[in-house]
């Protein structure tokens, strides 16, 4: 750790003992707080109501496509008129629907709450900092998060519906207002959203890769970080290379709407109306767009992927197995998402040598994937496992990270891509290996740090409801989706019926929008239990999983700069779990080696 950054230390130290003479109000210790673990759990309550929105919005579409074009007195009071004119649901809202719940999902919940949440709380408090490098800078990321959510759920009550284009916003349905209904005001405040989104987004990642590098503790060197860090580290250094990519398109495709540029447009006909766009490409568009699109579902898996390596070493008492080979595989990830963007593009008409190019680059991505599997299972195998909900969560991340991923080496090939692009398969597969799997590492972190977030337990009786019924529904929605995807049955479609050809598949989608609604259901004994276990859950203890990191070192009680006293000093790896020599099963970071004892080799 260099001196200033000692310096600085210190100087925070000084600050804190100066800032406990005077009260904070309410407005600056929960709305405009810079205490990274106050920010951690707005970013999470904002989280979790934008993906009871979310989840909420594919249930409602599920049911269009068990039942086409059925009335439902459930799309009357939640959509109202304009949406689903006596209760039969509008196919241009349709599309809006599928929109706005992927880009909530993708954007507002597995990226911002899921990495927000957790590399708030944990960055200062697992590397020993009194709390990040910008307390100011934090609080600012946060707010722009909450503004650019606000925007995005406020364009669902836009008169003309809000963007209809799918999540990735394909010009030229995006980029010419008249086109659609949905790509009206609805689609310009997408865009701004977007916008915004990602200028916190920045701030965010910034402000992480700071602190990890300048805010370390004495003896906290990079190979005795723990895996999350890691994890919160790398994701953070992607973010800030690829989302100014997506800033870059979203800005250019506000100017093509707005302004008269041809950045995307070419040649367009609308009802016989020649428009006078030219040479415009909307390739460009989708290369731009992936260039962050992929990258960003390694954004949202990664941090899933370091929770999932903390909790699976804790619970199952024993070193984690493969330390550094489980740090090169995150950056080897990060470094192959950013040369592989092209396999969502095999059918966009590109050359089919950089296809095959494309094609090597995916294929390459599994080895390091494949490499965290074995490394967790290997971290299992033989284990004393203590099987709490966390401990659940993370196998469940295990199960789909591989199930879904396997299905991600089909996708990879464009030669086998090209017969099931656009279908259900590429929904299964995707939602697989990067929603349920990022979703679960969520749960997962949640259950693990709640207490030291809110000073009291999660039930445990309700966590095991809560995971087993997930688990089925999660592969009851995903699983049937691969068959009728192999069947031919395309994406995005509102409804199948004029295609005799896919009649006999009907009966799977009400069996897929049955399992959707029952495990949608059931997120609420999560919300019950996460809001009512916060005044009402057992108290902790300090360290309720006799975990050696040092987040549980430093008191129950949040207090600025997380230590009294001096910060921890640290003397070894995270994962001294179950080392002969000691009396207990678990050595925490900051004890000193005994004089003899070997360091584990990592």
């Amino acid at each position: 750790m260099s001196a200033e950054a000692l310096d600085h230390a210190h100087d925070h130290a000084h600050d804190h003992d100066h800032e406990h003479h005077h009260k904070d109000t309410f407005i600056t210790k929960y709305i405009f707080s810079i205490d990274h673990k106050m920010i951690a759990k707005q970013y999470l309550i904002t989280g979790i109501i934008m993906g009871v929105i979310g989840v909420a919005i594919s249930i409602l579409f599920r049911l269009q496509l068990a039942w086409p074009e059925e009335s439902f007195q459930v799309f009357k009071i939640f959509l109202g008129d304009s949406y689903a004119p006596n209760g039969v649901l509008l196919n241009d809202r349709y599309l809006a629907l599928v929109t706005i719940h992927g880009t909530i999902m993708v954007f507002f919940v597995l990226t911002a709450a899921l990495s927000g949440t957790f590399s708030n709380l944990l960055i200062p408090l697992q590397i020993g900092a009194r709390d990040m490098a910008s307390g100011f800078l934090n609080m600012v990321s946060y707010w722009l998060f909450f503004l650019s959510s606000v925007i995005m759920v406020s364009s669902l009550f836009v008169e003309s519906g809000p963007a209809s284009a799918g999540w990735t916003i394909y010009p030229p349905l995006s980029a010419l207002p008249q086109a659609i209904g949905g790509s009206g005001t609805g689609m310009t405040l997408w865009l701004v959203s977007m916008a915004i989104f990602i200028a916190g987004s920045l701030l965010g990642s910034l402000n992480y890769i700071v602190t990890v590098v300048n805010l370390r503790t004495k003896g906290m060197s990079m190979t005795r970080l723990p895996l999350t860090i890691w994890a919160f580290f790398i994701t953070a250094i992607i973010g800030v290379i690829s989302f100014p990519v997506l800033l870059s398109a979203a800005l250019l495709l506000i100017m093509d709407r707005s302004f008269g540029t041809s950045f995307f447009l070419s040649d367009i006909y609308i009802a016989g109306e020649v428009l006078h766009y030219q040479g415009g490409s909307p390739v460009l568009f989708e290369h731009l767009f992936w260039f962050l699109g992929h990258p960003e579902v390694y954004i949202i898996l990664l941090p899933a992927l370091g929770i999932t390596s903390e909790v699976i070493a804790t619970n199952s008492r024993k070193p984690i197995f493969g330390y550094r080979a489980m740090i090169m595989s995150i950056i080897a990830i990060a470094f192959l998402s950013t040369i592989v963007w092209g396999h969502h593009m095999f059918m966009s008409g590109m050359n089919p040598f950089l296809g095959s190019v494309f094609t090597f680059t995916t294929l390459l991505i599994a080895i390091p994937s494949a490499v965290k599997a074995f490394n967790y299972i290997t971290t299992l195998w033989k284990g004393n496992l203590q099987l709490n909900p966390a401990m659940l969560f993370s196998i469940g991340l295990v199960s789909t990270f591989i199930t879904g991923g396997l299905t991600g080496i089909i996708l990879g090939d464009s030669t086998l891509d090209i017969n099931v692009h656009d279908t259900y398969f590429v929904v299964a597969h995707f939602h697989l290996v990067m929603g349920i799997s990022a979703l679960y590492g969520m749960f997962a972190g949640i259950y693990h740090w709640y207490p030291k977030m809110f000073k009291r337990m999660l039930n445990k009786n309700l966590g095991y409801i809560h995971f087993w019924v997930t688990a089925v529904c999660a592969y009851g929605v995903f699983f049937p989706m691969h068959f009728i995807g192999l069947a031919g049955l395309p994406r995005r479609y509102y409804t199948n019926t004029n295609f005799p050809l896919f009649d006999d598949l009907q009966n799977v989608n009400v069996i897929i929008t049955a399992f959707a609604i029952v495990g949608g259901a059931f997120q609420l004994v999560f919300l019950y239990n996460f809001f009512v276990s916060i005044f009402y859950g057992k108290k902790t203890v300090q360290n309720p999983w006799k975990s050696n990191t040092l987040e549980w070192t430093a008191p129950i009680e949040h207090m600025h700069g997380n230590w009294p006293g001096e910060i921890p000093h640290v003397y070894r790896w995270p994962y001294d779990y179950s080392k002969p020599g000691h009396d207990d099963d678990f050595v925490p970071q900051n004890v000193p080696m005994k004089e003899g004892e070997e360091q584990l080799h990592h």
